[in-house]
């Protein structure tokens, strides 16, 4: 097998209800018949781009590489433990909630879907609904969503450029158009859609609201300035970092555990021994378990963030 060396991934494109074919500020030049919702950087079925393992996807490398890419402390050694996304929400998204992972092996899931917002960019006004309004009960939530109104008994949260979000599972969300997204997630797609806004699209109701909870710790977490970045979220799948540099600044960029480097702004060189690779925004670099540390190099200023599984 060829040797493993950090993994330039192609983004997929998703097409959305709610998305948008102006991609901007992440991918200015990409112009799209259909509207996107969502970028893909580390799903199953992303691409290799760059060297020798070019074209083949992140699942099969997975399953091919196992703990040499993911490290020892993966659950499924077989399976990358994140998935990263942009989100591009030009409408409201529906209303939804994700089973935690004690909900998910219930259904058969191997685990369930926790995930985390950062916000790169967002428009002033700019909303996410996170959880219920204080006292709204299951019994309350499904009456509004038949009277077609549910949107009335979410917490409506404003959000703003730099804002990080905890998204517990079981919590019923949604986003609201004017913002980018940066979400990290565990590796999983089981979304339970409650509400819809009357769109033609597929309910999940009686899913939806078994493992619905009325409180969760989701809300708005506060960074901590750490040595030379800054951390947005420590949770128990995933920590994300940002990392700031002027032009020409170099970094040791160490990666405690499994995961990627996303460009947000800028351009990044990511050096490994005998390895280089350009990271550009919108773009992530899977690195692999056993790469201790890159080296970065932003050429005329760029911020990225770490997103990682710990060890």
């Amino acid at each position: 097998m060829a040797s493993l060396y950090p993994l330039l991934m192609l983004p997929a494109f998703d097409p959305r209800p709610w998305g948008t074919q102006d991609l901007s500020p992440i991918y200015p030049n990409h112009r799209f018949e259909q509207k996107i919702g969502e970028a893909w950087l580390s799903g199953d079925d992303c691409k290799v781009a760059n060297g020798p393992l070019s074209g083949e996807t992140l699942a099969q490398l997975s399953e091919q590489y196992q703990r040499e890419l993911v490290g020892e402390a993966a659950r499924d050694p077989k399976r990358f433990p994140l998935l990263l996304k942009f989100l591009f929400p030009h409408e409201k998204l529906s209303v939804q909630v994700h089973p935690d992972d004690t909900q998910a092996l219930r259904v058969g899931q191997p685990w369930g879907k926790t995930e985390c917002w950062y916000v790169a960019h967002a428009k002033p006004g700019a909303q996410i609904g996170l959880g219920l309004k204080p006292g709204v009960t299951a019994a309350q939530l499904e009456k509004s969503i038949r009277e077609n109104r549910a949107e009335e008994v979410l917490n409506w949260v404003n959000v703003y450029a730099g804002d990080m979000i905890y998204v517990a599972g079981g919590t019923v969300h949604t986003l609201g158009p004017g913002s980018v997204i940066v979400e990290t997630q565990q590796q999983s797609d089981t979304t339970y859609r409650l509400y819809d806004y009357g769109r033609p699209r597929e309910l999940h109701l009686e899913k939806g609201l078994a493992v619905m909870k009325s409180k969760t710790q989701a809300g708005k977490v506060k960074p901590r300035v750490m040595n030379g970045f800054t951390r947005l979220i420590e949770q128990k799948y995933f920590s994300v970092d940002r990392f700031e540099l002027g032009k020409m600044d170099e970094a040791r960029v160490s990666m405690e555990g499994r995961g990627c480097l996303v460009g947000l702004n800028g351009t990044v060189s990511v050096i490994t021994p005998g390895d280089e690779v350009e990271l550009l925004p919108g773009q992530a670099v899977v690195i692999p378990n056993g790469v201790a540390d890159v080296i970065v190099e932003a050429e005329q200023g760029a911020s990225f963030v770490r997103c990682f599984a710990p060890a």
